[in-house]
């Protein structure tokens, strides 16, 4: 890492987490205590910087010490309550991704309700409060979609062009990111890219584990999991070049159906195979 600073090339880290919270433990949540530590950690070895500068540092090439970025996924209430208020107070910079339909009509997410624990969603009041306070709120398409399951380009539209549209109506401002659900390489797909950037998104970001390099695309946002297990956290921040050479590689060609009359969006309940 010492070696990548003098040359300008430090990769950056963008970590993803979900739900910070004390009730209701399940894989996509981690306690108050586990959420500081992980930020103190952050905080004490690296700059913690916001999505755009991670885009201006990989475009430009000027990376010149280790660097975070802190997104979440889905949009919980219960962020509310502990994560958020003290990410704010503390000035820290954060991008948090939502569903809008589960905003829209305060719907648990269905891997919440197999879970037993149909945990409420963020509100529109939600949201705009964040705003107004500094957290930017990006999209993470209209039902929580797998796109590895889409055929069909007028779903893939509903999920990312028109709840962009629905988001910022929503908001009153622009959105700029999108995260992919799930975020694997089969949901990273050439259609999937190719549609957030025709419509205006500055950059998509995957979920798979990745790091963001200097020789990289900066329109792809590479994320990390936030593990509960904090040695696995340390390691994944501990730059290591063999995780560069396991990256996966993503699909380079696409086919999507062209039909008229399946345009709905549709939730993650359903089958989308046209």
């Amino acid at each position: 890492m010492r070696e990548l600073c003098a040359q300008n090339r430090a990769p950056i880290s963008v970590l993803f987490y979900h739900r910070v919270a004390e009730c209701c433990p399940n894989e996509w949540t981690i306690t108050t205590n586990q959420f500081l530590q992980h930020i103190e950690y952050v905080r004490q070895n690296f700059e913690i910087i916001g999505l755009e500068e991670v885009q201006r540092r990989v475009i430009q090439r000027d990376s010149p010490r280790p660097a975070v970025a802190i997104t979440f996924d889905d949009g919980y209430a219960d962020n509310m309550t502990f994560a958020l208020p003290y990410l704010i107070r503390e000035q820290i910079p954060c991008t948090y991704f939502v569903t809008t339909e589960h905003v829209r009509y305060g719907r648990p997410f269905t891997h919440d309700q197999q879970y037993g624990h149909p945990l409420a969603p963020n509100s529109i009041e939600d949201l705009r409060r964040l705003q107004a306070s500094g957290v930017e709120i990006g999209l993470h398409t209209a039902n929580h979609i797998d796109f590895n399951l889409v055929t069909n380009r007028g779903i893939l539209e509903a999920e990312i062009v028109e709840a962009k549209l629905d988001l910022e109506m929503m908001l009153g401002e622009q959105v700029n990111y999108l995260a992919v659900p799930f975020g694997l390489p089969e949901q990273m797909r050439p259609a999937v890219i190719e549609t957030a950037q025709m419509c205006g998104l500055k950059g998509i970001c995957s979920a798979y584990g990745a790091y963001n390099t200097m020789d990289g695309d900066a329109f792809h946002i590479r994320r990390i999991h936030g593990d509960p297990d904090f040695a696995r956290l340390r390691n994944w921040l501990s730059f290591d070049e063999r995780k560069l050479r396991q990256e996966p590689a993503l699909l380079t060609h696409d086919v999507l159906i062209e039909t008229e009359w399946e345009t709905a969006p549709v939730s993650d309940e359903q089958s989308l195979v046209c």
